[in-house]
């Protein structure tokens, strides 16, 4: 399998002058998302949650979504302001554990919530403006809604993710207003 970087050696260079190494997209011949490497290791922006119980049973997004941003990606936005070409965004889907209350919450030693239970697969979103020009610079791709993850992804349809980022996320079609490490960078430079 062959696998091509989605930002060229240039972009890869000015990030390490800038002290922070990159790890950029990778893809098949055909043009398919591979699953990023190590993304565990890469930084938490964020845990929204949108449960089944407070959506008459029919949340659009019933998981926690774990979100990571690329380390090198992330060290550039935090000098510039924006997300530079190659950032991905890595969203693992991770269910609530069984409801024991009629509002979906379950009781813990901590108090009544929501709980993490199992993973439930994940989505992938690659800044690549050239790759992605229909859907505001942004590929999006899903890497299976249950366990295991898929080990490549086909770029999603624009009604699929794209449209909805498009219309209503606060930055560069992030949506930066659910994650207070990124949108304070991003007041920082007057967004």
């Amino acid at each position: 399998m062959l696998i091509f970087s989605a930002a060229g050696d240039a972009q890869q260079a000015a990030s390490e002058e800038r002290g922070a190494s990159r790890y950029l997209p990778e893809y098949t011949t055909s043009g398919d998302l591979i699953l990023p490497k190590n993304w565990r290791h890469w930084v938490f922006v964020g845990s929204p949650l949108t449960p089944n119980a407070l959506n008459d049973g029919k949340a659009n997004f019933p998981e926690f979504h774990n979100v990571y941003i690329e380390p090198g990606s992330l060290a550039i936005y935090e000098k510039t302001g924006e997300f530079p070409e190659g950032t991905i965004f890595f969203k693992e889907l991770q269910l609530t554990l069984a409801k024991e209350n009629p509002d979906g919450s379950r009781t813990e030693a901590s108090g009544r919530g929501y709980f993490p239970g199992p993973f439930n697969g994940a989505d992938v979103t690659v800044k690549d403006s050239k790759r992605y020009p229909e859907t505001g610079g942004w590929g999006y791709y899903n890497f299976n809604h249950h366990e295991p993850k898929a080990m490549t992804a086909s770029l999603q349809p624009k009604a699929e993710c794209a449209y909805c980022h498009m219309a209503s996320a606060k930055k560069d079609d992030v949506w930066t207003q659910f994650y207070p490490m990124l949108d304070d960078i991003a007041k920082k430079f007057g967004d």
